[in-house]
């Protein structure tokens, strides 16, 4: 039988966006804190990546706010990852914009920045780069519990764990560890290669 505090450190796994957006539309609270924990990396990603560190937090409850007044009309849920991508780019140019205009900003500066009003589109190289990175925080999700803590602990983690640490909380012996990451990580290579990953 498991008790509360395990079964609280066991990730819950993800349910398909369709079912959350469903769920989310009848007013279930739980299906948005799943939705939006699954996008937060993707979402707070784009700031991080145009060098917005301070503004990333700003931009991800604007983006939020926007999902949740837009979610009604979202018709096809397996565009929701490249609309939040976009919403989400949107934002930090508006960011940007306001910006320039309190700041006087040395020419080549200013011409980083998108003239105002311009409707611009995210970058193929940057939507490229993020839908992969999406792609395999979504595989990563879809591991066996065991495999996706632990590749967490080892890979999304900063510091990254000792091998000590992370066999006492999985409960392994240290020396099992560099046996089952090869395990997880064939699994993960697997399943990214039916999906297409490059």
């Amino acid at each position: 039988m498991r008790t509360a505090a395990k079964a609280q450190l066991e990730p819950r796994k993800p349910s398909s966006d369709g079912r959350l957006i469903a769920l989310c539309r009848k007013g279930d609270q739980q299906a948005w804190t799943d939705l939006v924990d699954k996008y937060k990396n993707l979402i707070y990603s784009i700031p991080i990546k145009l060098g917005m560190y301070d503004d990333a937090a700003d931009i991800f409850q604007s983006v939020c706010l926007e999902l949740l007044s837009d979610l009604p009309q979202l018709r096809e849920a397996r565009a929701l990852p490249k609309w939040l991508m976009q919403v989400s780019y949107h934002m930090c140019i508006e960011k940007q914009t306001k910006a320039r205009r309190q700041v006087q900003l040395e020419d080549e500066d200013a011409e980083n920045i998108p003239a105002e009003g311009t409707d611009a589109a995210l970058p193929e190289e940057i939507l490229a780069q993020l839908q992969r990175e999406q792609m395999v925080r979504d595989v990563v999700a879809d591991l066996p519990p065991r495999c996706e803590r632990m590749v967490r602990m080892l890979f999304f983690e900063t510091p990254p764990r000792p091998y000590q640490e992370i066999a006492k909380e999985l409960g392994l012996a240290t020396g099992s560890i560099g046996f089952i990451r090869g395990r997880c990580l064939g699994r993960l290579k697997k399943q990214l290669g039916k999906m297409g990953f490059q």
